[in-house]
């Protein structure tokens, strides 16, 4: 059911009723070197999710009790763990709507072993990547970040535009410096939720919108800089 290399192994968790078939996956995917949990129901998966905070999640479609959209839906409301979703449903509105609501990719049963440890290995690799991005952005900032007439002094926490202090937020000054730090580069919003607000906030909120729009009028001419990247998230523009 679950196994440990003597190295850390991702962990992924398994959903999957069909229990022939979960047992080929479970078996080529700890013969790969992952840790695998398996459930059946999709009340199990929430449960395993919830305690194991997996690195990915395998997901069936059709499954017994809560559906695996159902299953999705509730995943992607607490965390940002990649999903695979297996299906026998190769329409395309049924992936179109699987890919819509989170699921990160998707394959038609019945489907290659090979090809299911390729989809494995590619997204636990780009969450590899997302992850050390995360720990670079959240590194200590520079003791002193400026921009025009804008300075933070990310040691004493205190922001200035033309010599007058700012009245920041905790959140509005981390976004701010974090901005700063990386100009011309657009961050997703939900990028900016894990960097700024860590796992105190709930998915699909507006707090970046909503702190970006404070942030402009505290910082006035400068907040044009805080530049909008349609269906991304912001960016600030160094002149």
């Amino acid at each position: 059911m679950s196994g440990l290399g003597e190295t850390m192994a991702h962990a992924i968790l398994l959903v999957e009723d069909a229990s022939d078939l979960a047992r080929v996956v479970v078996r080529e995917l700890e013969g790969a070197g992952y840790a695998v949990t398996h459930v059946a129901d999709g009340r199990a998966a929430l449960a395993a999710h919830a305690a194991l905070r997996p690195d990915l999640v395998i997901l069936d479609w059709m499954l017994p009790g809560l559906d695996g959209l159902e299953v999705l839906r509730r995943v992607r409301a607490s965390a940002p763990t990649p999903v695979l979703m297996l299906t026998a449903r190769d329409e395309e509105a049924d992936r179109v709507l699987g890919l819509e609501l989170g699921a990160d990719d998707y394959m038609v049963k019945p489907f290659s072993m090979r090809e299911l440890l390729a989809r494995v290995r590619a997204l636990l690799r780009r969450m590899d990547h997302i992850a050390s991005m995360l720990a670079s952005d959240r590194d200590a900032a520079p003791a002193a970040l400026c921009s025009g007439d804008l300075s933070l002094d990310t040691e004493a926490h205190l922001a200035t535009l033309a010599g007058q202090r700012l009245d920041l937020t905790r959140t509005e000054f981390d976004l701010l410096s974090l901005l700063l730090r990386h100009p011309n580069r657009a961050f997703s919003r939900d990028y900016i939720l894990d960097i700024v607000w860590g796992e105190a906030y709930i998915a699909g909120d507006r707090s970046v919108d909503n702190a970006v729009l404070r942030l402009r009028k505290k910082i006035g001419a400068m907040g044009a800089r805080i530049e909008t990247v349609w269906g991304v998230g912001y960016r600030w523009r160094e002149a």
